[in-house]
């Protein structure tokens, strides 16, 4: 469980994050002239600095939220509003984690954390102090010098993680960034994406399938239908943020869990 002294300190930090309104948001997709419905008239309205989980099953429509936020698609129906400003193009204050690391394997693990700074030619010396500071933050200051062959799948995640927040991006987009790791490190990851969450409270949109890590880490859990995606139910997470892992041993939060399974059997996904 969080302490009383870890709670108040995350209560009293000024969130660093946007807010992000969804509103009639609908995607459809043309291919070889059949048209894909994947996401149908969803409104969705995320404050500023909250930590956000989305859950659905596959095929959903999460991911194209995720990339619409991003700007990296354009909606065919509705608007996005970032800060209550209209979303238009690629939104550039915006860092994604994807499932799989995506790194360079010709850069080495500090010039891959780099990789914004150069493409937004961000001045150079604070960004290497910047990027040292997130390396050492996940543990991962001795390995700077070392080439993403050589290191874990885990670790690599970590890497791509402290690259997505080099620039202080007000925004996190993360897309099922643990489905591919082993259960312990997963619950490394997730413990070291809360404690660097709580430090400045970006606004944090993480799509999973899993219902235990959407409770564990999410002020809010939104929960998603079958394709066309469309927003079935939102669920509060009571729990003080930052949460250690002995939180899944309270009774309360197995009951929001296993609420929330309940619904896609309700929905007919379990």
């Amino acid at each position: 469980m969080s302490t009383m002294t870890d709670t108040a300190a995350a209560a009293a930090i000024t969130p660093r994050g946007v807010s992000i309104k969804v509103s009639g948001l609908r995607m459809v997709f043309e291919r070889e002239g059949r048209k894909v419905e994947a996401l149908s008239a969803t409104d969705l309205e995320i404050p500023a600095g909250r930590f956000c989980a989305v859950l659905g099953p596959s095929g959903c429509g999460k991911s194209t939220l995720m990339m619409l936020i991003a700007g990296l698609y354009r909606p065919t129906a509705g608007t996005i509003l970032l800060d209550n400003q209209p979303l238009d193009g690629c939104y550039t204050h915006a860092g994604i984690v994807f499932q799989g690391d995506v790194l360079l394997p010709w850069l080495t693990v500090l010039d891959n954390v780099l990789l914004p700074a150069t493409v937004k030619k961000l001045p150079r010396e604070a960004a290497t102090a910047r990027a040292r500071e997130l390396l050492a933050r996940v543990g991962l200051a001795a390995f700077e010098a070392h080439y993403p062959s050589e290191l874990s799948g885990g670790m690599r995640q970590r890497v791509s993680l402290c690259r997505a927040l080099l620039h202080e991006p007000a925004v996190l987009l993360m897309d099922e960034p643990f489905g591919a790791l082993d259960a312990l490190t997963r619950e490394r990851m997730q413990a070291d994406l809360s404690r660097l969450w709580a430090s400045d409270l970006k606004t944090v949109l993480f799509i999973t399938h899993d219902i235990e890590e959407a409770v564990l880490l999410g002020d809010e859990v939104i929960v998603m239908s079958p394709r066309p995606g469309r927003i079935l139910k939102r669920f509060e997470v009571p729990f003080a943020q930052p949460r250690a892992p002995s939180i899944r041993r309270d009774p309360a939060f197995h009951h929001l869990v296993d609420e929330i399974r309940a619904l896609f059997e309700e929905s007919g996904v379990l």
